[in-house]
């Protein structure tokens, strides 16, 4: 085996990612050439999580094309080619709509990371958070003037033992740090309705206190899974017992 094809054992490396969409409302003109009832355009996306900050995009900073070959979104079958695979940065699908559904983003990594594929899946949302359960989406006109929709999710990519040749591209290419606090407002969908005059139009930036409360979360629930497999454990070994016991006693009648 070439020495770059052995595996570095104890070591993992990650790369922080986000997925989501963006959503603005089509304006009157815009709906006019669009297809009946189409009320939104959206994109959806796998960037990196870093923002480049003079720009109006959610994450983005880095070209994840040096570990991510190609990332596949399954529309609604409503659209045509449901299926779209994007094979080059940027990773991300553009359209329009009037609907909300759940999309399935498979990653599939370029060969060198020798990895199996991941999916993912996310809500296309579509509408603003609005107050009251059951109040639903706020009329077209009022939400233009509320803004884009964002809806976002923070994950990473981890590497664990990874070929030496891949290692070598992945350090090449470091991540783009977060920055420790954002700058930039919060984005009307996620911002408390008391502040929305300061929050409308808002673009949202993840930060270091961002990643370590994921990290923090995926912790506990790696924790909570464990303890479950643990709990199902003995469960089981205690049922074992039970049905030797009665083997015994049906052997013995």
């Amino acid at each position: 085996m070439a020495a770059d094809r052995v595996r570095v054992r104890g070591l993992s490396v990650h790369r922080p990612i986000i997925y989501g969409n963006s959503a603005s409302v089509l304006t009157p003109k815009e709906r006019e050439s669009a297809p009946d009832s189409h009320t939104h355009r959206w994109t959806v996306a796998v960037r990196s999580a870093a923002s480049n900050p003079n720009s109006d995009v959610v994450g983005g900073a880095d070209d994840l094309g040096y570990f991510i070959k190609r990332v596949t979104f399954k529309l609604h079958d409503t659209y045509q080619n449901s299926v779209r695979n994007i094979d080059k940065p940027p990773f991300e699908v553009s359209e329009t709509g009037w609907g909300e559904f759940e999309i399935a983003i498979r990653i599939s990594f370029v060969p060198e990371a020798g990895e199996k594929q991941m999916t993912l899946y996310h809500h296309l949302k579509l509408h603003p958070w609005v107050e009251g359960e059951g109040s639903g989406p706020p009329p077209l006109d009022q939400a233009v003037k509320l803004g884009p929709v964002h809806s976002w999710q923070y994950d990473e990519v981890v590497f664990i033992d990874p070929f030496q040749s891949f290692l070598n591209v992945l350090t090449s290419y470091p991540p783009t740090p977060l920055p420790r606090v954002s700058k930039k407002p919060v984005p009307y969908n996620a911002a408390n309705p008391a502040s929305l005059e300061a929050s409308r139009g808002g673009v949202p930036e993840f930060t270091q206190a961002m990643e370590k409360e994921e990290a923090e979360r995926l912790e506990a629930a790696k924790k909570a899974v464990i303890m479950e497999q643990e709990r199902l454990r003995l469960r089981l070994h205690e049922r074992e017992k039970e049905l030797e016991v009665l083997k015994q006693q049906l052997g013995e009648a």
